[in-house]
């Protein structure tokens, strides 16, 4: 029978043109034949490396507790005035930190102080830790220059005490200045000509 622009063929031979195309595109990816090509497997997404945990600061190897804040300054003056030569005499001062000035008994309101009291058996040791060594000599205190220039002995017109770095002996006047590793300095001008 014949209607209105219906087609007398039935739909089950294009259904299987299409099924019988389909396999023949099927059939050969699976392994079949050579022709095709597999695609390849996914590239796994590499795991982030973490970021290193930041290195601890060092324990600093001490008991001077509380551990001083860092010199700011170094307070200067002429400690003894002998025939031969004069003696000047630094002392390391931290601050602006009037909780830690009052913490180790300091309790006159001051912003800065030295590391300990005058006779505090751990004066030696905090000052150490604050101060570091001198560039010139490697012992521990301030560098000492005068006028620009090292102390290294009688012809520079200076020397460090051979028993104190904090102290030095001046043959001649002039401007006298120690400096903590960390930069912080103080100076004292000798106005007397020995």
């Amino acid at each position: 029978m014949r209607g209105r622009g219906r087609s007398t063929r039935s739909p089950a031979p294009a259904a299987l043109g299409a099924l019988v195309l389909l396999a023949a595109v099927a059939v050969p990816s699976c392994g079949g034949s050579r022709g095709a090509t597999t695609p390849d497997p996914p590239t796994p997404t590499p795991t982030p490396t973490p970021a290193p945990s930041p290195t601890p600061e060092p324990t600093p190897q001490t008991s001077c507790r509380p551990l001083p804040p860092p010199v700011s300054r170094i307070n200067v003056k002429i400690h003894m005035k002998n025939k031969d030569y004069w003696t000047l005499d630094a002392t390391p001062l931290v601050g602006p930190d009037a909780l830690y000035c009052q913490t180790i008994g300091f309790t006159d309101g001051r912003q800065f102080c030295a590391v300990r009291p005058e006779g505090d058996p751990k004066r030696a040791e905090c000052e150490a830790y604050a101060v570091g060594r001198a560039a010139d000599t490697g012992r521990i205190g301030p560098t000492w220059n005068r006028q620009g220039q090292p102390c290294t002995g009688r012809e520079s017109l200076c020397e460090n005490s051979p028993h104190n770095q904090y102290q030095l002996w001046i043959y001649k006047g002039g401007l006298y200045e120690a400096c903590a590793e960390n930069g912080a300095c103080g100076s004292v001008d000798a106005d007397k000509d020995l």
